[in-house]
């Protein structure tokens, strides 16, 4: 079916796309799309397996994703859109703009992921050995309350709760997005929060050095989902004056 909206001519608003992060909806970007509803065209995203949509076909990686939606949005016929996207929807923001540039006017990165985190050698070394522990006992321990025991103890709570998209989880959380990052070309901006431990400020500033010309903002006393609750006022402001700056 046609889209709701004018998507060509000189009086066209823009387009933005909103990607909700993993095990979320298009629910938790409600309170930032509000602001804009009058003054653009909106896509609330339910990725396949999240929200209303049933999970994808296959155990998907965030290209797939990218894949799936640079589709629709050339048989959408659409021009190039703003993507507006908050941590796993960021993952699936670079693999758009990396692999489909023509679908993707400029990009904003809220809380993003898909960079591996740096760590000290013994935080690195703790976490490898809890890994090796955690799947030595998985293969030997059958299905049952004890197996999920061990899922409670040594898995992450995206991890726990990831249900039928576990192994999506898996391939997701163990991508390294770099290399993808260095190649986008259109106009960035990055807002974390300076006291996300998710997605730390570190990864703003890792992301800020891989795309060229990228914007970074750095939001005190915010953390992962307050720049979409209370803390979501600056972060409109942000995106307002981003929005204007590229369709003026």
């Amino acid at each position: 079916a046609g889209l709701p909206f004018p998507v060509d001519g000189k009086d066209a608003p823009p387009i933005i796309i909103w990607g909700h992060g993993w095990g979320q909806s298009h629910q938790g970007m409600l309170p930032l799309m509000l602001p804009f509803e009058s003054r653009a065209c909106h896509v609330m995203l339910d990725f396949p397996g999240f929200g209303a949509s049933p999970p994808p076909p296959e155990h998907w990686d965030t290209k797939d994703y990218a894949d799936a939606i640079a589709q629709w949005i050339k048989d959408e016929n659409l021009p190039p859109v703003f993507w507006v996207g908050h941590s796993f929807g960021c993952r699936v923001g670079v693999q758009i703009a990396a692999h489909h540039p023509e679908s993707i006017k400029a990009l904003t990165f809220i809380a993003g992921a898909g960079l591996k985190r740096k760590r000290p050698l013994q935080q690195k070394i703790y976490f490898y050995c809890k890994i090796k522990l955690f799947k030595f006992l998985k293969n030997f321990i059958p299905d049952g309350s004890l197996k999920d025991s061990l899922m409670t103890r040594f898995g992450s709570a995206d991890y726990k709760s990831s249900g039928p998209m576990r192994k999506i989880f898996v391939r997701v959380v163990n991508e390294d997005l770099s290399e993808k990052a260095r190649t986008i070309q259109c106009p960035t901006i990055l807002i974390y929060g300076e006291d996300d431990t998710e997605t730390p400020p570190q990864s703003g500033k890792r992301y800020s050095q891989l795309i060229k010309g990228a914007k970074l903002f750095l939001l005190e006393g915010q953390d992962h989902y307050t720049l979409l609750q209370n803390g979501r006022h600056p972060v409109i402001k942000i995106l307002n004056d981003f929005i204007k700056e590229q369709t003026n």
